[in-house]
């Protein structure tokens, strides 16, 4: 009688021993699985944003930022929540109605994401027209951007630091 007990508390602790190392096994693989999906999604956002810049299109400038989003702009003051960045938009627009982006090319580096957080890095290059007829100009810029997962998976931009 004593040896089965013996051999039941046995059993159990390696029956919860393997338990708990598969629940951390799995839990490595989600991790890993949740990392990959996290970056095929940013990877996405990076997308939407070129096309977005590239269109000049309102409602996509628009849609790439989360509600409560800042964006620090080297020529003036922060334009904080969505309504914000969408004015400083429609200045621009309203300021240079032939404005029109030829090239935009934006390479990321150094991504870390935690807790629905994601923080990059970046290097921004783009070729504009003022109007039709002005010359061709070029921009390069360089910072710094934080990005939120929201309810749907899908990444936006939460904070971006330009400098030039």
């Amino acid at each position: 009688m004593k040896r089965n007990s013996v051999f039941a508390s046995i059993a159990f602790l390696a029956g919860l021993a393997s338990g708990s190392f598969v629940q951390s096994a799995l839990g490595t693989l989600q991790r890993k699985d949740s990392h990959a999906s996290d970056l095929a999604a940013i990877e996405k956002l990076h997308q939407e944003d070129i096309e977005a810049t590239l269109s000049q299109d309102p409602k996509r400038l628009l849609d790439i930022w989360t509600e409560d989003a800042v964006r620090f702009n080297p020529a003036g003051l922060p334009a904080v929540g969505k309504r914000a960045i969408q004015a400083e938009n429609e200045k621009v627009h309203a300021q240079f109605p032939g404005f029109k982006v030829l090239t935009y090319t934006p390479k990321y580096s150094d991504i870390q994401i935690k807790n629905g957080l994601a923080c990059e890095s970046f290097r921004r290059e783009s070729e504009y027209k003022m109007s039709p007829d002005s010359p061709l100009a070029s921009w390069h810029a360089q910072g710094l951007q934080v990005l939120k997962r929201q309810n749907d998976g899908s990444w936006k931009f939460a904070v971006v630091i330009v400098s030039q």
